[in-house]
């Protein structure tokens, strides 16, 4: 097994492990049937004020996205939410790599294998469905900032140097787009029905995936070495921040091609009061994980504060944000 644990916790483990693989048997979606591509009420047409930006999304609510004309609303989201299925997409890419990395370390009857293939199976329908979004959209966007799509050859061999960094980045590159899909999807807004979909699925197979990687890391981190522990803490907060705003802030390719202007960025991303409180928002799920698995001490405390993603840990999964005062 890769962590150290008494009889009875290898148990819950294992069940935990048996569940979430009998989940993904019974409840499991594929790109190319449980999406109707070609249903008429899923055609990207012009003019379509779906695309528009709900509130949910922070370029949605800066009153420089809502003052432009409707058409460049429509085009700017319909183009956003594109960008943001291609990064979802090059993400889910590593994650698979490094996957493969991990799995080839484990030994015979290690229920992680089965559940973690079953993972890699759904990450696949999730790139093959967000491609199949951006190309139906025509926009092409490119994904990810210029540096992370040149280390992405080098990240999935952490899957088997460095399982929990592997894992770690695998949270901050999944917690964003789940905060913000399950608040879109929440706040009921008119959007797109195929990019509504999309999210429906993602939302649904993610929280196994979520579920996974919170349970591994509160597993292994007490059996680490002193000194991964303590290094594991420090790097934690430092990879949620640097991918959370991979994940989440338009690209300066991106805002160049759509004439964002620079001071609207800084303030969504995350200067202004809402933007600030966001980011705290995104992590929130996190920062209870990091209490859990003592990844908290005083050096780690100091630095979420740092990166401006300090706050009140959830006091359960998926807990919505409060509302601001």
């Amino acid at each position: 097994m890769s962590t150290t644990m008494t009889s009875s916790d290898t148990a819950a483990y294992h069940e935990m492990l048996r569940t979430l693989s009998e989940g993904s048997v019974h409840t499991n979606f594929e790109a190319f049937v449980d999406i109707a591509w070609d249903d008429p009420a899923y055609a990207v047409v012009p003019d379509d004020e779906r695309w528009i930006l709900p509130k949910e999304f922070p370029i949605g609510r800066h009153s420089w996205y809502q003052s432009l004309p409707r058409e460049r609303q429509i085009e700017i989201g319909m183009a956003y939410q594109a960008q943001i299925c291609k990064v979802g997409l090059q993400f889910e890419s590593v994650l698979i790599r490094g996957v493969m990395e991990y799995v080839f370390t484990l030994d015979n009857q290690d229920p992680e294998y089965r559940y973690l293939m079953h993972e890699v199976t759904e990450e696949t329908h999730h790139t093959q469905m967000f491609q199949e979004t951006v190309n139906r959209t025509g926009a092409d966007v490119k994904g990810a900032r210029r540096f992370l799509r040149a280390m992405q050859p080098v990240v999935p061999v952490f899957g088997r140097l460095l399982p929990e960094l592997f894992f770690t980045g695998v949270l901050a590159g999944e917690e964003p787009i789940d905060h913000v899909q399950k608040a879109v999807l929440r706040g009921g807004s008119d959007i797109h029905p195929m990019m509504q979909r999309v999210m429906q699925i993602h939302v649904a197979e993610e929280a196994r995936h979520i579920s996974f990687a919170h349970e591994y890391l509160r597993r292994t981190v007490p059996s680490l070495s002193r000194g991964r522990r303590a290094a594991l803490s420090i790097t934690f907060p430092i990879v949620m921040r640097v991918l959370g705003d991979a994940i989440m802030k338009p690209t300066p390719e991106f805002c160049a091609r759509y004439d964002i202007p620079k001071d609207v960025v800084d303030e969504l991303y995350w200067d202004s009061e809402d933007g600030a409180k966001m980011l705290r928002d995104l992590f929130a799920d996190v920062r209870t994980l990091a209490e859990e698995a003592g990844l908290m001490n005083k050096v780690s405390r100091r630095l979420w504060k740092a990166l401006k993603i300090d706050g009140r840990p959830a006091r359960y999964r998926s807990e919505p944000a409060p509302a601001a005062a």
